[in-house]
């Protein structure tokens, strides 16, 4: 071989080497992926209790451990896991979404609400007060990734009519977002992973409807990331109890809130929803129709 094409031959090769490993070892030589820990929707995973955190008045952060310190939860945006245990003998089965994120390593974070036994309520939350009364070091099962949606990045939805559906991919240039309670979860989850790429110029719109102040969940982080981000994300609250000097909205969601608050109809515009039963059938859903939103551009959680 001439002496003169002995480089440019070694680099070339050298070049696809370095390509080759590149995609094997993950996106760089030497950086392999994080281990997953769902890696079986069928399987149940018995997760321990690290840590347990007193976010309001009724209000926890739960964190568990994933198998290692590297493991990440390996679930989507936009899904769920479901925890199980048996509660006086009977299994109970609950679905939350985590308020951590594949970019955390060796744990999972969970808010949740803690229904007490009252007159109104004279059982609680079964798996809310399993969970209060979990000591540190104490397991439960979760299951997962589960949900008919999954958001894809830049404004690509995945989105299932049901479990037996083909997912169908759409993008959308706003995401409008009415939460009620614990509902917040997955909106904070989308917003999170929306404005934590600078890439992706998706703007999000939430309105968070409440009994009373003290019962907003999470609204410091819900602040803070709309402070980073003013240009991404939009934040109403509206309160059935608010104090004298409350500044946003109070009662029911209705069609004006909506209006004002939320990005009109349009084909490019998902409206996404997770709250009580009760606020989605009765104020959300007719009040959304009656402003022009079409039903194939709604997702309920």
């Amino acid at each position: 071989m001439d002496p003169s094409l002995t480089v440019p031959v070694v680099a070339a090769v050298f070049v696809v080497v370095a390509s080759v490993l590149y995609f094997l070892l993950g996106g760089s030589a030497g950086q392999k992926k994080l281990p997953v820990t769902l890696q079986d929707t069928t399987v149940k995973y018995s997760l321990p209790l690290l840590d347990k955190q007193e976010i309001s008045h009724d209000t926890k952060k739960f964190r568990f451990g994933l198998p290692s310190a590297t493991h990440i939860l390996g679930l989507p945006v936009g899904q769920h896991v479901y925890l199980s245990a048996k509660v006086n003998g009977s299994l109970v089965v609950r679905a939350y979404t985590p308020v951590s994120s594949d970019e955390d390593q060796g744990c999972v974070d969970l808010v949740v609400k803690v229904y007490y036994k009252n007159p109104s309520f004279p059982e609680g939350g079964k798996m809310s007060q399993y969970l209060d009364n979990m000591a540190i070091g104490d397991r439960i099962d979760f299951r997962g990734p589960n949900g008919l949606l999954v958001y894809k990045g830049n404004g690509q939805f995945s989105i299932r009519p049901d479990k037996k559906s083909e997912p169908k991919v759409r993008k959308f240039k706003q995401v409008g977002m009415i939460a009620g309670g614990t509902g917040i979860t997955p909106m904070l989850q989308l917003i999170r992973s929306i404005t934590a790429d600078p890439t992706d110029s998706t703007k999000c719109s939430l309105i968070f409807a409440n009994q009373t102040e003290k019962d907003i969940l999470l609204r410091e982080e819900l602040e803070e990331v709309k402070k980073k981000h003013p240009d991404k994300v939009n934040l109403w609250f509206t309160l059935d109890k608010p104090p004298v000097d409350w500044s946003y909205s109070s009662g029911f969601v209705t069609d004006d809130m909506i209006k004002d608050h939320l990005p009109a109809p349009s084909d490019d515009v998902l409206v996404v929803l997770c709250g009580p039963p009760p606020m989605i059938q009765k104020a959300c859903l007719p009040n959304l129709d009656k402003l022009g939103h079409r039903t194939e551009n709604i997702f309920a959680y």
